[in-house]
């Protein structure tokens, strides 16, 4: 088993710290001059220097962070802390299109990490499906009218085979209530039956009402392990983590609709006790924690708030076009905002930890 407080500490800063070494990369490859590269935060427990950049191992291990030259506004060149660099070795000097990609690197570590990360997931454990056998049939359903029963397992919609539950409801979604004809598997003989969909109303993911062609059938729950490979792995864990960063998207959006409630956000005392119960699971599930925690964290950084990446991004991409930075007051005054605006998520997403605790 898995200690918890190892769990919480590889998670929380094994993101961050990968965030950082995203930008880190990037910005070397640019020329951009690091004068620290830091895993951890706080004192230095052990440090060395490489070149022109201080690498530390510090107190804090709950992520990192790259200090480069002329990432800010106020750093001076010629500074005590700078005199191994010149100008050309600013960030500032750097063409839009190179600071978009250093900016960007940060959340799209975080997504490429994911992606390795489901990977390596499906191709140690394989990929599990649901087998298309039905489970239950809801009185009066179309499928029940139709003579559908339990236990038929289904091999063909409209002449589309059927390997998989998933193929059923793909197929069912997307006849638009046209009659389909059903073939399934009963004590080893094949039957056919036609069946027409209901629009109907069920919960999405998020708790709304949608409406959706459906025959009211419920799988019986039976799985069968698809191993994978190596190269197999790939596009399984590219399509799982496409779908994740999509719902993380959604789940921001229906946030701002206020369709999820405030009260939901969570911070780093929340996600500490997801990884403290996943940690009793075993590392399969805390990885698969930690790849979804990585998306969440990749996402929140591309939002549009400056002090994030997002904001970062929409001030360069608005140079990239203007062919001019922001105005030193128009950049202040966001910057300014933006502080307060993620003080004040943290001091709520916090508050939220506490109330639950």
């Amino acid at each position: 088993m898995l200690s918890s407080a190892i769990a919480i500490i590889l998670v929380l800063g094994g993101l961050i710290f990968f965030h950082e070494l995203g930008h880190f990369s990037v910005a070397r490859a640019f020329g951009v001059g690091i004068r620290t590269f830091s895993l951890g935060f706080g004192p230095a427990l052990y440090k060395f220097k490489r070149g022109r950049t201080e690498y530390k191992l510090s107190a804090i291990p709950l992520g990192g962070y790259v200090s480069m030259v002329g990432e800010s506004p106020d750093d001076d060149i010629n500074s005590p802390e700078n005199q191994e660099f010149t100008e050309a070795d600013s960030f500032v000097r750097r063409k839009p299109w190179q600071r978009i990609c250093i900016v960007a690197a940060g959340p799209v570590a975080n997504l490429l990490l994911a992606f390795l990360i489901y990977w390596a997931l499906f191709f140690a454990n394989g990929q599990f499906q649901l087998l298309p056998e039905v489970g239950n049939i809801r009185p009066d359903s179309p499928a029940a009218v139709a003579g559908i029963q339990k236990g038929d397992s289904i091999t063909s919609i409209s002449g589309v085979q059927i390997h998989y539950w998933e193929d059923i409801s793909k197929n069912i979604a997307k006849s638009q209530g046209k009659e389909l004809n059903i073939v399934v598997q009963r004590d080893g003989k094949n039957m056919a039956f036609n069946v027409t969909p209901s629009l109907l109303s069920r919960k999405n993911i998020f708790g709304e009402d949608e409406k959706t062609y459906l025959i009211g059938i419920q799988a019986a729950g039976k799985t069968e392990k698809i191993e994978l490979g190596l190269v197999g792995s790939a596009p399984a864990a590219l399509e799982q983590t496409w779908d994740m960063t999509v719902l993380t998207v959604e789940g921001f959006i229906k946030l701002i609709e206020r369709v999820i409630p405030a009260e939901t956000v969570g911070g780093p005392i929340m996600i500490a006790q997801l990884v403290s119960q996943q940690a009793e699971q075993g590392i399969v599930a805390v990885l698969a924690l930690a790849a979804l925690i990585s998306i969440n964290l990749g996402v929140l950084n591309l939002l549009p708030i400056p002090v994030l990446d997002g904001g970062h991004l929409v001030m360069l991409i608005y140079e990239m076009v203007v062919g001019k930075p922001v105005p030193a007051k128009v950049m202040d005054y966001s910057i300014r905002v933006g502080i307060f605006l993620l003080l004040t998520l943290m001091v709520w997403a916090t508050f939220n930890d506490v109330r639950r605790l």
